[in-house]
């Protein structure tokens, strides 16, 4: 290494800047973030007495012959010195930092391409966690508690990194800091009686089907869980996003097929997380968007289980997008609402009047087998047979069909997609025209 990166606490003590403009603003609010006592000076009455006490200065005066001054008066009182782009006249250089909450990441060139020191910033940034600085808080509060019940070295690391990396560890990432500290103390009585602690269990919103589309949680979920339950409509795609080692498992239920029981997912994700699993619970789109995630989350509750909540993109918001169709929009649709095409056949009532209104967006999920029945509600309900539908068929995949026509016309438009088998979403209302149709289904589908 050209420079050793080293950490160094300048809380209450003296730091000069010297220079102007945004460069020499940025070290001063740097080195006072880091509770130095900051001395911001210009160059027109600088000298050596200013470096008393000094344990660390930065020029920046953009002038090469002041900059050359200043850095040489800084080392005749031997006070280290950052002079900024002047890599040559430096004794310590800034690196790009990321700082989440007392967690720092610091990246350098070594002054070679301050450019990819901040690409590289910017990357880490994006896949850091925004409440990594709680996570680091968590371990602190109980590492005393670990050093003195575990005495064993390797038992100990082991307690430790599954504290940061385990069912605690994704509760404090959650914003849930009093959960992590339950889970983190009831991990640290199984250590003690020396028995298995608990696992967790993630509620996980797989999005429409391109995994591009998972969320970064989500990716990093399927990266840490022992098991995937998984639902029948998550794509092949995601499910290879998955760590390799991880137990896959399909729970899907899907009409006129043999599948599981709600309640005996519930039952397999607390047996599960009981026996010490971080469980990953995948759902098509969004899990709180006709997934039942919610009774998931109340069985787990009634467990006393730990567990998170990932949103997805939902169906709507997936399909949507790639058929081109603005759900929204200023000239023709200032309301939007998802509905279940089961409602159309009287599972629960639903004010179809409302939803025929002009200006009102429906998407409609697992509306293809119920389309005439979406058909003749809405029709009944007042809605223009000429209004505009869509329907879109396996939503962001490489494989994706959509049909276009008129409300009059859906149950013909439909019957394609029931016959394709592939998850299919109908969209309602005058934006539905702006669908970029697909007038014949790909030909994998033609027999």
């Amino acid at each position: 290494m050209k420079h050793l990166p080293l950490f160094f606490d300048l809380a209450g003590r003296k730091v000069v800047v010297i220079g102007e403009g945004p460069k020499a603003d940025l070290r001063v609010k740097l080195a006072r973030s880091a509770g130095a006592d900051v001395q911001h000076l210009d160059t027109h009455s600088i000298t050596a007495k200013d470096f008393r006490g000094v344990v660390a200065a930065f020029v920046a005066t953009a002038d090469e012959a002041k900059d050359i001054m200043v850095q040489r008066l800084a080392k005749s009182a031997g006070v280290p010195v950052n002079v900024v782009d002047r890599p040559a006249l430096c004794d310590f250089i800034m690196p790009a930092i990321v700082d989440r909450d007392g967690v720092v990441v610091a990246i350098s060139t070594s002054g070679a391409s301050p450019t990819l020191a901040s690409v590289l910033r910017g990357r880490i940034e994006a896949v850091l966690p925004e409440r990594i600085g709680t996570l680091a808080s968590l371990a602190v509060t109980f590492r005393g508690q670990v050093n003195a019940l575990i005495a064993d070295p390797a038992r100990r690391r082991a307690f430790l990194r599954r504290l940061v990396e385990g069912p605690a560890a994704r509760l404090a990432l959650a914003g849930d800091e009093a959960g992590a500290r339950r889970v983190a103390l009831g991990e640290l009585e199984a250590a003690r009686r020396q028995t298995v602690s608990a696992g967790i269990a993630h509620i996980v919103g797989a999005g429409p089907g391109d995994p591009d589309l998972l969320t970064l949680k989500a990716a990093q979920l399927l990266q840490e869980a022992d098991a995937v339950l998984h639902d029948d409509l998550v794509s092949p795609a995601v499910l290879n996003r998955a760590r390799r080692d991880a137990e896959i498992v399909s729970v899907g239920k899907r009409m006129g097929r043999p599948s599981w029981a709600q309640a005996d997912i519930d039952a397999e994700l607390v047996r599960r997380v009981r026996a010490g699993q971080t469980v990953v619970r995948l759902k098509a789109g969004d899990p709180f968007v006709f997934g039942r995630g919610g009774e998931e989350v109340d069985a787990l509750r009634a467990a006393g289980i730990a567990y998170t909540i990932v949103p997805g993109i939902t169906a709507a918001l997936g399909c949507a997008a790639s058929a081109g169709i603005p759900l929204t929009h200023r000239h023709h649709a200032s309301a939007l609402t998802f509905v279940s095409g089961h409602s159309a056949v009287g599972s629960k009532p639903v004010a179809w009047p409302a939803l025929a209104a002009e200006g009102h967006t429906l998407a409609i999920y697992m509306g293809a087998t119920e389309a005439p029945a979406v058909r003749d509600r809405l029709l009944e309900a007042g809605a223009d047979p000429a209004t505009p539908v869509a329907v879109i068929e396996n939503g962001t995949r490489a494989d994706q069909f959509v049909s276009t026509g008129r409300l009059a016309d859906l149950a013909r438009l439909a019957a394609a997609h029931v016959q394709g088998g592939g998850p299919s979403l109908i969209i309602v209302g005058d934006v539905a025209a702006y669908a970029v149709a697909v007038e014949t289904p790909p030909l994998a589908k033609v027999s």
